[in-house]
């Protein structure tokens, strides 16, 4: 406490005598006074006093993508920096979720299990926007440039559009309880979300009760689709996409195994596909290097109708293990 007393008294002191020295005299003073009122009344994300934000945006290269709402940057001079999308809040994958966090998701089992679905759909949506990317980070003035665990604070846009903003209108955000300059159009886009049902908000609804997919086994083996892309579809073909999750206690071999859409247009998992208990996998419509959470079938064009289709799997021998059919 001495110690920031003194620095402050040093601060004015010579902040008085530049006034006296320069002509600024009380003005000089002003401006060191508004400076120290605005600092100690701004608010990062994480609740703590940050720093002022920095002018104008910022050209970074994402190097990789954490989950929904975080990403690993690195700078125009070349240090690594972790960012945490600001105003955003997306369901934990490296965590246990807390339901009672997102409005009228049930505190149960299901609700659980439901905002983890919803949180590996929203990082396979972010690693499809965003992974290997040129992107801008836009500060914001009320928030702060970094937040308490250090990590810088931002809006991320890519291809001229506010990623921050996509997350909510998807509903693979939730609102963020932070002060921020957008604050009142998130609320707005998430109130949007959360009566239309999408994402993560179908876990308030009938989703919560089937896990949050869209279709589900006796053996844990659940089905969930996200046909409407941003934008024209055939454009984003990667952010169009079927996930399989395993709930079940046993790994299940996807060799062989077929996804195919009412018009009979099909994809063949590879031999040695193995979806581990507890974990998902992503079908996306586009191209793009197979990992063990998300595979690409090659598509030129878009494959689900935004309007209604039917999403069928097949095991190796032919036989039906799952199908949905949505309007």
């Amino acid at each position: 406490m001495v110690r920031r007393a003194t620095a402050t008294l040093v601060v004015v002191a010579l902040a008085v005598l530049a006034g006296c020295l320069g002509g600024g005299g009380a003005g000089a003073a002003t401006t060191v006074e508004s400076t120290a009122t605005e600092t100690a009344a701004t608010t990062s994300q994480s609740g703590s006093p940050a720093t002022a934000a920095a002018a104008g945006d910022v050209t970074v290269e994402v190097v990789e993508v954490v989950d929904g709402d975080t990403i690993k940057v690195v700078m125009p001079d070349g240090a690594r920096e972790t960012v945490r999308l600001l105003g955003v809040d997306t369901p934990e994958v490296h965590a246990e979720n807390t339901p009672d966090e997102f409005e009228g998701v049930p505190e149960t089992a299901a609700g659980r299990t439901c905002l983890r679905a919803a949180g590996e759909d929203a990082s396979a949506y972010a690693k499809s926007r965003l992974a290997d990317r040129t992107v801008e980070l836009r500060y914001d003035g009320k928030a702060g440039e970094r937040g308490y665990y250090g990590r810088l604070l931002a809006y991320v846009v890519v291809d001229g559009a506010e990623f921050n903003y996509d997350l909510i209108t998807e509903g693979h955000a939730r609102l963020y309880e932070s002060s921020f300059e957008e604050r009142e159009r998130y609320e707005r886009a998430e109130r949007d979300a959360r009566e239309r049902g999408v994402g993560l908000w179908s876990c308030a609804t009938e989703g919560a009760a089937a896990g949050g997919a869209d279709a589900t086994t006796d053996d844990g083996l659940s089905l969930s689709v996200v046909a409407d892309a941003p934008g024209n579809d055939n454009d984003n073909l990667n952010e169009e996409y079927v996930t399989l999750r395993n709930d079940g206690d046993a790994a299940i071999d996807l060799s062989g195994w077929t996804v195919s859409d009412a018009a009979g247009a099909t994809y063949t998992f590879a031999g040695g596909t193995e979806l581990d208990p507890g974990a998902s996998l992503t079908l996306h419509t586009g191209s793009g290097t197979d990992t063990d959470e998300d595979v690409y079938w090659g598509r030129g064009g878009a494959v689900w109708n935004n309007g209604g289709d039917t999403v069928t799997v097949r095991d190796a021998t032919g036989d039906e293990v799952l199908a949905y059919t949505y309007e």
